[in-house]
């Protein structure tokens, strides 16, 4: 028996009449079921039901337009920077999880601010539940895309990437670290840690304290699991920390900082009603 995974999994599950990637898949399922925990918490809490399709939608604009623009100036701006007309073509491929992040941030910020006119930490806590979910769905969508996988392993679950260029440039031959099943692993566990923060142990009565944890377990998973990741630029080469790694210090270092300032302050008193709020009667 071999000690390795021949990995050659078609990264279109449907090809006709329209095709359908595995990685839109994984992604637009994470949308769903996170858009089904929110509208559960607000109802749980009772926030008004028409907040979930605006924040829905700067969320999502946040995360394309920020992982864009992460990819354009974290790990390729030498070549942006001289086909500026380029950064459109979001077809083509190039997003950045770090960028991803500070697009969320953004987005949430301006919803805070707009929309539900309560402190960003707030919805912070509530969102990052199901976040953790879509970013080990969007790994796994990388895993059928044969890409973003580490260096070469003797390990029995290591696997060749038969479908892959820089595999077969870099490594034919040779089974690698599937680090993208390492990643999904990391934040389905911090998923599941995150949901019985909230649903158990009631964690949102202290304000930053569910954001901090997940600030920590993604960005700590992500530094750690780096170490044995391919470069992503080839800028990276050389680097004691690569790129990812230097973004991922001050996130976990705000996370520490936000589980801190959580558990120094007294809990906060929350109702739940189970049911949304009403909403706002017309005036005439």
């Amino acid at each position: 028996m071999p000690a390795y995974i021949v990995w050659n999994v078609d990264p279109e599950l449907l090809s006709w009449p329209i095709s359908v990637r595995w990685y839109g898949l994984m992604f637009a399922v994470g949308f769903l079921v996170g858009y089904e925990i929110v509208s559960r918490m607000f109802r749980h809490e009772g926030a008004p039901e028409r907040w979930l399709g605006v924040l829905l939608l700067w969320v999502m604009a946040g995360t394309v337009i920020g992982a864009r623009l992460g990819h354009v100036f974290f790990y390729a701006w030498d070549y942006y920077s001289v086909h500026p007309a380029d950064i459109v073509k979001i077809w083509e491929g190039g997003l950045a999880s770090h960028g991803g992040a500070i697009g969320v941030i953004v987005a949430v910020l301006l919803f805070s601010l707009f929309t539900a006119k309560r402190s960003p930490l707030w919805t912070f806590d509530r969102l990052v539940v199901p976040i953790a979910l879509v970013g080990g769905l969007i790994r796994m969508g990388n895993l059928f895309n044969s890409e973003i996988f580490g260096g070469a392993t003797d390990l029995p679950w290591g696997m060749m990437f038969v479908r892959s260029r820089e595999w077969a440039e870099l490594y034919y031959g040779v089974a690698c670290h599937p680090t993208q099943i390492y990643e999904a692993l990391c934040y389905f566990a911090l998923f599941g840690v995150l949901m019985w923060m909230y649903w158990k142990r009631n964690a949102e009565c202290r304000p930053g304290l569910i954001f901090g944890v997940f600030l920590v377990g993604t960005f700590m998973s992500r530094f750690l699991i780096e170490f044995i990741k391919n470069d992503q630029a080839a800028f990276e080469q050389g680097m004691v920390l690569n790129m990812g790694q230097c973004l991922s210090i001050p996130f976990v270092l705000a996370g520490v900082w936000l589980i801190v300032r959580a558990l120094m302050r007294p809990k906060v008193k929350l109702e739940f009603p189970n049911r949304f709020a009403p909403e706002p009667a017309e005036k005439h």
